[in-house]
């Protein structure tokens, strides 16, 4: 035992094996040399009736008096109950970002995470999150450790993905297909909220004890108000007569149409099943949706062509795919080949979902029936009831597709503020009332 000093450390020679020289000043601080000269000051200590020993640093790099200043901290830390050499083995066994996402990922395979409602994410979804999962969050911060994300971090990862910094192009596993990922507002936006389901996760496994992504205000993207006029629509309806001609773009058109006279998004219409239609009940019973099952009214114009088409009926979809019993597969295809260098060019699917709830709006319907019409949340505790309103909201979904096939078909009509034309409403008073003492 010796003072450890600068002088008695450079003067302590390598041995065929390594040995700690211990200070006689501090007990537990001492320096362990290496048979390859290499010096580093550690602490040795008693916790719980374990011998537990914590390697400070090597000499050179500490000087001994900072290395004797720690070696008192850290004994100080030992007298109050710590144990600091357990503390530093966790923290380097410490969860990355990129050991979360994984278990995050596998969890999504097996359907444990849930999603709105407390049901499993649909694959789709699944799909989406995995690949900003590999594409932004771990290239950007899969190295660093959960418990040391802070909100800057947050908000760093966010400007980043903004900026473009987890740009890439990924091949795909189609033939020369290829991804490409660009990053911008909207991606940053839903990256970042899909970074903070995976915190509350973690949160979940014990790993962190609060969520840093909680409550950073988000950027605002481009939202998507395009709806069309009423000369698009009959700008639409050409476009279609003149595919319909064409046997190549069957059954694009058809469902182009229902899409249009439903409000339904693209995929409910594509994957829409004869076991989900209701033609007595005027509606569409959807087993799946982004909402989960799903209660849609439909018009006049759209069961008069279900009912039409169910006549010549093969499989179990409406529009069938080619080979075995599928859904149609072509749609995007046809879509870009319909529209692309037309007047109408740009226009998407989502278009015509929110013109037909536009097209509600001008009619006077209120919020609550809309959302019921296109089967949002909000429109849930309609849906539950519509077996006493179907009346109310199926008279809703005639007015509405009737509208729209009307515009389809080339229709002009002068009038605008339908909710407060007085005449219309006294039409519809009268026959009310009529109907009524005819009861």
């Amino acid at each position: 035992m010796v003072k450890l000093t600068k002088r008695a450390v450079e003067a302590a020679a390598p041995r065929t094996k390594n040995y700690i020289l211990w200070d006689e000043d501090l007990p537990g601080f001492g320096l362990r040399v290496f048979p390859s000269g290499k010096r580093s000051y550690v602490v040795q200590y008693r916790q719980s009736g374990r011998s537990r020993r914590l390697t400070i640093g090597r000499h050179g790099v500490w000087t001994a008096e900072n290395a004797r200043r720690e070696a008192k901290a850290q004994l100080g830390r030992v007298a109050s109950g710590n144990d600091p050499a357990e503390e530093r083995l966790e923290d380097h066994r410490a969860t990355t970002v990129k050991q979360l996402c994984e278990r995050y990922m596998q969890d999504l395979e097996e359907g444990v995470i849930l999603g709105k409602g407390g049901r499993p994410k649909k694959q789709s979804t699944i799909d989406t999150d995995i690949g900003r999962i590999k594409r932004h969050v771990i290239p950007l911060i899969g190295t660093r450790r959960v418990k040391d994300l802070t909100r800057a971090d947050m908000v760093k990862i966010m400007r980043d993905i903004m900026a473009g910094q987890s740009r890439i192009i990924v091949k795909t596993k189609k033939l020369r297909g290829k991804s490409i990922v660009k990053g911008g507002p909207g991606t940053a936006t839903r990256t970042l909220g899909l970074i903070g389901g995976m915190l509350t996760y973690a949160i979940d496994l014990g790993v962190i004890d609060h969520n840093p992504a909680h409550g950073i205000k988000k950027p605002k993207y481009k939202v998507r108000e395009r709806r069309l006029t009423e000369v698009e629509y009959g700008i639409l309806g050409e476009m279609l007569r003149k595919a319909e001609v064409n046997g190549r773009f069957w059954p694009t058109t058809g469902i182009i149409r229902q899409i249009a006279l439903t409000g339904c998004r693209r995929g409910e219409i594509i994957n829409l099943k004869w076991c989900d239609v209701d033609l007595d009940s005027s509606c569409l019973r959807l087993s799946e949706s982004k909402e989960g099952r799903s209660i849609r009214p439909i018009g006049l114009p759209v069961v008069e062509f279900l009912e039409a088409q169910r006549d010549i009926a093969m499989g179990s979809y409406v529009f069938p795919g080619f080979g075995n019993d599928n859904a149609f597969g072509g749609f995007p295809n046809h879509w870009n080949a319909l529209f692309k260098g037309s007047p109408l060019e740009g226009v998407t699917a989502h278009v015509l979902r929110h013109s037909f709830a536009s097209i509600g709006n001008d009619l006077g319907l209120t919020e609550v029936t809309i959302a019921a019409l296109l089967g949002h949340a909000k429109g849930s505790i309609t849906s539950r009831y519509i077996h006493v309103l179907d009346a109310t909201l199926v008279t809703a979904a005639d007015m509405v597709a009737g509208y729209i096939s009307a515009l389809l078909e080339g229709t002009n009509f002068q009038r605008r503020g339908y909710a407060l034309d007085r005449e219309a409403r006294k039409s519809a008073m009268s026959e009310f009332l009529v109907g009524q003492a005819a009861k």
